[in-house]
């Protein structure tokens, strides 16, 4: 592992030398590359010089131990060297975890689609629920979000939604283990004998992809037109501004009727089928690794429950970790980071206990 780190550290210098070199901007692509690389490597570097410093450290301490003929310089030494000894374990233990597999998705927006599940009316309301909630956590976080597409009840519920979130900070890295399915406890308003009922929405997560990574081939799409439905007054079935966008050579059908204009749909649609695309994608080249992250957070895949949010207890367990949270309707206003937090641990823990070669 120390050869590994060193081999960082040299490469760190040697970007260090390339984007200060007069010439350093003249292809902007490899200098922008080279700025990521570079910053991408700092936090590294600066462990292993610190790593390094306190094992100096460790070393002048246990020479000191052994040649001075003072106790009580002896005993002050060896309370130094078990404070030096401790923070070399954290430090290691840190190293570590950044020398993990990023997931190259991290960094990327999302595209999160909400569809009601079983339940009827009481599912679609639940659906309606999940939406505040993620758009009350966007809120929190700053991220911006459109609605690419939607299909609503009469009752204000969540047939199916599709949003897109974007933000300057890893979107994905935060929302990736909301895939699944949602399951909620209650005694809905029309319910006049005061039962519990249990219904459940699919939540969907993709991180949303660039031009650069699906390649599109016009003879592989249809592309179909339809008049809007639903809430906007005139404009509505006027004119054939909705699009639906059939993917033939795996039957994957995006749609979208939120924009005014038949080419801002289109766009839109673009976007939807390219990240599902993308994920189909990855899905089957990583199909080990997803393997392993299902025993820690579920596959995502919409069979599964992840989670339950339980009215009458005023409790959202994550049955992936076994975490209870008690304050259901915080969660609900988007304060989720203590439950995302401990699902990015749980994430992080798996795969150092999976990682031989750092041991």
């Amino acid at each position: 592992m120390i050869e590994k780190l060193k081999k960082y550290k040299e490469r760190y210098l040697a970007l260090a030398g390339m984007l200060s070199a007069p010439n350093a901007t003249d292809d902007m692509t490899v200098w922008q590359k080279n700025v990521r690389e570079h910053a991408e490597l700092e936090e590294i570097v600066r462990e292993y010089d610190a790593y390094m410093d306190e094992l100096a450290e460790q070393s002048t301490c246990r020479e000191m131990l052994n040649d001075h003929p003072d106790p009580e310089m002896k005993q002050f030494v060896q309370e130094e060297l078990d404070a030096i000894e401790l923070q070399l374990e954290k430090r290691m233990a840190r190293l570590k975890e950044l020398l993990l597999p990023k997931d190259e998705n991290d960094e990327k927006n999302v595209i999160l689609e909400i569809r009601a599940g079983t339940g009827g009316d009481e599912a679609s309301l639940f659906g309606a629920d999940l939406l505040r909630m993620y758009m009350r956590y966007a809120e929190r976080h700053n991220y911006k979000v459109e609605i690419l597409s939607e299909n609503m009840t009469e009752l204000g519920g969540v047939k199916e939604i599709v949003l897109s979130l974007s933000g300057r900070h890893g979107v994905y890295a935060r929302l990736k283990f909301e895939s699944g399915v949602h399951r909620v406890q209650r005694v809905p308003e029309t319910e006049s004998q005061g039962r519990i009922h249990t219904s459940a929405a699919t939540v969907a997560v993709l991180p949303e992809v660039d031009d650069v990574q699906i390649e599109l081939k016009e003879n592989d799409l249809r592309i179909d037109t339809y008049r809007s439905s639903g809430a906007g007054g005139q404009h509505v079935n006027k004119t054939s501004s909705a699009i639906r966008i059939t993917h033939l050579p795996t039957g994957i059908v995006v749609a979208c009727q939120n924009e005014r204009s038949q080419l801002q749909n289109k766009e839109q649609a673009m976007r939807m089928l390219k990240s599902k695309l993308y994920e189909q994608f990855a899905s089957q080249q990583h199909a080990e690794m997803a393997e392993h992250k299902k025993s820690l957070v579920g596959s995502g895949d919409r069979s599964e429950r992840i989670r339950t949010y339980n009215f009458p207890q005023s409790r959202v367990t994550d049955h992936r970790i076994g975490l209870t949270l008690y304050k259901l309707e915080a969660f609900l206003d988007g304060d989720m980071d203590e439950l995302i937090d401990a699902l990015v641990v749980a994430e992080r823990t798996a795969k150092l206990s999976g990682e031989t070669e750092l041991a």
